[in-house]
């Protein structure tokens, strides 16, 4: 039987409904972490079925650092005006601009980097290996995995959340999508910083 402080703290913890918290900890037998790892699969799975659909609406929020000398402008998009009205959806786009001027990434994702950019990169890396002595049957191996890290360091999706490094951007949103019901995407930003 599981309690209800129990699944009270679920829920403090991940934000998500009383049912589901509970069906989490009777699948885990009680165990929190255990039940946030099988919230954030079924997160996953919605977050699927959504990842399609149209994102026509949306906000622009704006963070600018204490010290006044970071700003960044991020646009995220939504399928309805409804949720982009929603203060969820308001504090996640704040949050974003947030995480951006604090961790500088280039890239919102790795798809959208160009092919030349990547193979120039691993070229690149190709040349250091080379220089530093490895064996010439594994310089393809280990420029490509070097340059696919480097990259994702960069990548918004990719990068540890600024206020949870235990979760990446990309886990946050399919935890939002999940949550809000609705495909959520970063569709650009721009950071200054003098």
């Amino acid at each position: 039987m599981i309690n209800s402080q129990l699944v009270k703290e679920l829920r403090d913890r991940t934000g998500i409904g009383m049912m589901e918290c509970k069906g989490a900890l009777g699948e885990s037998g009680g165990d929190i972490e255990e039940a946030i790892k099988i919230l954030r699969k079924s997160d996953s799975k919605i977050a699927d079925k959504k990842v399609g659909r149209e994102t026509s609406e949306g906000i622009i929020s704006c963070y600018i650092h204490s010290n006044k000398k970071v700003g960044v402008l991020v646009e995220l998009n939504c399928e309805s005006d409804f949720v982009a009205k929603n203060k969820e959806f308001e504090e996640l786009a704040h949050d974003l601009a947030m995480h951006i001027a604090a961790s500088d990434p280039r890239y919102i994702n790795y798809s959208e980097i160009e092919k030349e950019t990547i193979k120039k990169q691993e070229e690149d890396f190709k040349e250091q290996f080379r220089k530093e002595g490895k064996p010439e049957e594994i310089l393809d191996k280990i420029s490509k995995e070097k340059t696919k890290k480097h990259f994702e360091s960069i990548c918004l999706v990719s990068q540890a959340f600024v206020k949870d490094p235990d979760k990446s951007i990309g886990d946050l949103m399919v935890e939002k999508i999940s949550k809000i019901g609705e495909n959520i995407k970063v569709k650009r930003f721009v950071r200054y910083e003098l």
